[in-house]
């Protein structure tokens, strides 16, 4: 090659490189199916030049199919949306601990995987509630306000729920066993299941609808579907809010049942420096206020506050008692959970 074709293939190369950067991409392997997450993408897209190509499935789904690709996954960020999820793909070794100043200045201890040599093995981006939603014209309020109360006689023939394996319910049991006890949570499971109106079928918004419709008086739901119907332009959505009300339970006790929605990189990410990248710009205040303001989540990290008025409605500006059991010990309680399940028949 003369001095002169070889000096302009360097420059043709040089030029390129901006270009190459620009075609970066992280493999996103995520549970969240809210469309307002979109604009979380693509804003970190425009600020990095970082593409995401994601996969979506539940998170069953995503842990299934990690362990089945193994070192060879081309996964580098994992999105799930339960605790317990999170704890278990941290006991079986599918992610890879993080060292970040960014994001351990802004997400509390509570939402994060335990801290260890290695670093931090997921973190906690959000948060929603398991609330109680029931017929304020047939049902008292004081009936209702604690976790407990859904499983006495009184309540009988009266609660919508979808199934007890779902995760969003495992996770409850799994905190209402760390609270109760064995054997007394397998008793509360056993009162609960003989308290159903109807068989466990459908979704969260089922629930909200079933109760408006009179099918049930008392269902339990995710905050965030409670705040998605009242925000909602449909007249049909906003008339069954018209004839439910909500309760946060236990208020006066251990608080209410909160579930997080995180993330971690993957053991065998082939860009974990993109990847942490990614997550701390998940712990931004922009990203927050999407979560709060797009899919009517809590936001985790310090300092961000709220502004969606489904959520101050609903909860007093956020002013209500959570639970603060150790986020490890629902997932830990997990296969207890099922075999109690199992054992009262709840479906």
């Amino acid at each position: 090659m003369t001095r002169k074709a070889l000096v302009l293939a360097l420059s043709l190369a040089a030029a390129a490189l901006p270009s190459l950067a620009q075609e970066q991409v992280l493999n996103l392997y995520s549970a969240r199916h809210y469309s307002t997450d979109e604009a979380l993408y693509s804003n970190f897209t425009t600020a990095t030049g970082i593409k995401i190509n994601r996969v979506d499935a539940d998170d069953a789904g995503i842990l299934a199919r990690l362990k089945a690709e193994g070192a060879a996954s081309p996964a580098d960020v994992i999105l799930l949306v339960d605790a317990a999820r999170l704890y278990k793909g941290q006991v079986d070794g599918m992610f890879k601990p993080v060292k970040s100043k960014v994001l351990e200045d802004a997400i509390p201890a509570q939402y994060r995987g335990p801290t260890t040599a290695e670093g931090i093995p997921w973190f906690g981006f959000s948060t929603r509630a398991r609330v109680v939603v029931y017929d304020k014209a047939r049902v008292k309020r004081e009936d209702v306000d604690t976790y407990e109360e859904l499983a006495d006689p009184k309540n009988k023939g009266r609660i919508c729920i979808r199934s007890g394996s779902h995760p969003y319910n495992l996770s409850l049991f799994g905190a209402l066993t760390e609270h109760l006890g064995e054997a007394k949570a397998q008793d509360w499971l056993k009162g609960l299941h003989g308290n159903l109106a109807r068989d466990p079928k459908g979704g969260d918004t089922d629930q909200i609808k079933g109760v408006a419709s009179g099918e049930c008086q008392i269902a339990v739901t995710n905050s965030y579907y409670v705040a998605r119907m009242m925000r909602s332009s449909n007249p049909q959505d906003r008339a069954a809010m018209e004839k439910v009300s909500v309760v946060f339970p236990n208020q006066q006790s251990w608080g209410t049942h909160l579930n997080i929605a995180g993330g971690a990189v993957a053991k065998n990410s082939k860009n974990p420096a993109a990847a942490v990248r990614f997550l701390e710009y998940l712990a931004s205040p922009e990203a927050q206020n999407y979560f709060a303001n797009g899919n009517n989540e809590w936001p985790v990290a310090k300092g961000v506050k709220v502004s969606n008025p489904a959520l101050q409605a609903m909860s007093g500006n956020g002013d209500f008692k959570a639970e603060t059991i150790p986020l490890q010990a629902v997932g830990a309680n997990q296969v207890k959970v099922q075999q109690m399940l199992d054992r009262v028949g709840f479906k």
